[in-house]
């Protein structure tokens, strides 16, 4: 019988199928700002391209009215198109900016900003260099952990590496994981691992036929990442009964 299974007195043990987990989604990173104004005129016809869950604003430091003139100008452009503003860092300014929420460096910053952004408002975390650290995150709360990104020097793990955290991750942790993405070639490999979502933006920004283009070619290969997961998964999950039909 589909769905079931013979348990060791001889009944049938009924399980439902455990539905394929969704595609990965992107989010995608601003450059760091000062002047948001050619951004603005930019960003809404860029969110049309693609299924962009959420933007992490990235801006210049100065003083906090001017930060969040910034973030006011910003979020217009944005959040009609379904996606979520999140500020880098100032989870202060998050309410004041009218943004969704805010995307946090380490732990400490976790345990400093979670009273001031719950309930009402996203709180994601980077800056995890450690699986304890990871873990404290989730048990805090948090709406996201990342994994992947530059840290102070600009020094990252490997691919490899931040796949392997990913798919740990999500084999065993609730909150969703995200991939910090370089290229086109790591969106793919951060699918197949398991993300939930795969960050991407310097090189957006960077090439030279223009962000639109590199945007779509990343969703592109995170579908194809997805793609290939399922597959994997779809293997695994037939050679229970390949091996017992051999048996028998």
């Amino acid at each position: 019988m589909d769905g079931g299974s013979r348990n060791p007195e001889g009944g049938i043990v009924l399980a439902k199928p455990v539905p394929p987990p969704p595609a990965p989604r992107l989010y995608l990173a601003t450059p760091v700002l000062e002047d948001p104004a050619a951004l603005v005129t930019e960003l809404p016809a860029l969110l049309a391209k693609a299924d962009v869950a959420a933007v992490l604003v990235r801006l210049k430091m100065t003083d906090q009215r001017t930060l969040i003139s910034r973030i006011k100008a910003l979020v217009p452009a944005i959040q009609p198109s379904g996606a979520a503003v999140l500020i880098e860092g100032h989870a202060e300014l998050v309410a004041r900016g009218g943004a969704d929420g805010a995307h946090l460096d380490g732990i400490e910053a976790v345990e400093d900003a979670m009273e001031t952004l719950k309930p009402d408002w996203i709180a994601g975390v980077g800056g995890l260099s450690t699986r304890h650290d990871s873990m404290a995150a989730g048990e805090a709360g948090v709406d996201y952990v990342l994994f992947g990104e530059p840290d102070a020097k600009g020094e990252r793990p490997s691919a490899d590496a931040i796949a392997e955290r990913l798919q740990w991750w999500a084999e065993l942790f609730e909150p969703p994981c995200v991939g910090y993405a370089a290229s086109v070639d790591e969106a793919r490999a951060f699918a197949v691992a398991g993300a939930d979502f795969v960050l991407v933006g310097d090189f957006i920004w960077a090439d030279p036929r223009g962000p639109t283009a590199a945007l779509m070619d990343a969703e592109q290969a995170i579908g194809l990442g997805h793609a290939a997961r399922l597959e994997v998964a779809k293997s695994e999950a037939a050679m229970p009964g390949t091996a017992k039909a051999e048996q028998e």
